[in-house]
């Protein structure tokens, strides 16, 4: 499994939202590309960026903060936020981003996201499905930056898009998002076996190793972590494993 470490973006700013609410905010001193530059020094290979004000407003706005990123030297970024027309992939891709990120675009206007991904290729577009669960512990889709919820499925979701040669999957639990309360291994477990695939990416409540090793059991693909990592919750030694995948 790999680690890859997540910087959240807003206003230009390195940040956290505590449950996917913009209201719930922490900002940390360390520029975004500071900390990339950190990431890369410890032998991160992969960086998701997420834009938030583009979430939020669809459309993307941290651009100066994303080109410093897809600067640096050994680290391929995948970004998203607010991605939801040809034109952001088409600018995201000339900018030197490796893979791109779409997230209400894929619930909204799905055949236009399987033409992308038949168009520019498996590798190249990630889709993130951010889900909670309902009184069943069905994980159902939210969209616009978490603020609206839909009557879909995540695995509904994924098996629209498994005939087009979906390959990456970031799912995230939002209510473990940035609470530091561990991820929810049940999920990516029943995730893996249903699709096994997909290379997923579980993103959500990563609080330290032993949370890596749990995943990693359960067969996902990539860890995201941010707020643990910002934290030095995970120390150097234990990152670098991981990190390398």
């Amino acid at each position: 499994m790999l680690l890859i470490p997540s910087i959240d973006v807003r206003g230009g700013h390195c940040v956290r939202l505590f449950k996917g609410d913009f209201a719930a905010e922490t900002i940390y001193a360390s520029s975004p590309i500071e900390v990339a530059q950190d990431y890369a020094s410890r032998g991160a290979r992969w960086l998701h960026l997420v834009d938030l004000d583009g979430a939020r407003d669809g459309e993307l706005t941290n651009r100066s903060a994303l080109t410093q990123m897809t600067g640096v030297t050994g680290l391929s970024v995948q970004v998203g936020g607010g991605v939801r027309q040809r034109a952001t992939v088409d600018e995201l891709l000339s900018l030197g981003v490796a893979r791109v990120v779409v997230g209400s675009a894929a619930v909204e206007q799905p055949d236009e996201v399987a033409a992308w991904l038949r168009d520019y290729g498996p590798e190249r577009v990630c889709l993130a499905f951010d889900v909670r669960l309902d009184q069943s512990g069905v994980p159902q889709l939210q969209t616009r930056g978490w603020r609206e919820a839909t009557t879909i499925s995540l695995f509904e979701a994924v098996e629209r898009f498994a005939a087009h040669g979906l390959r990456h999957v970031l799912c995230t639990d939002i209510d473990r998002d940035g609470a530091l309360a561990g991820p929810n291994v049940e999920l990516y477990r029943q995730c893996a076996k249903r699709f096994p695939m997909i290379a997923w990416q579980a993103s959500g409540g990563v609080r330290d190793n032993a949370d890596l090793h749990a995943l990693n059991d359960v067969g996902v693909a990539a860890a995201i972590s941010g707020k643990a990592l910002l934290e030095g919750r995970i120390d150097a030694q234990q990152m670098r494993q991981w990190l390398k995948g």
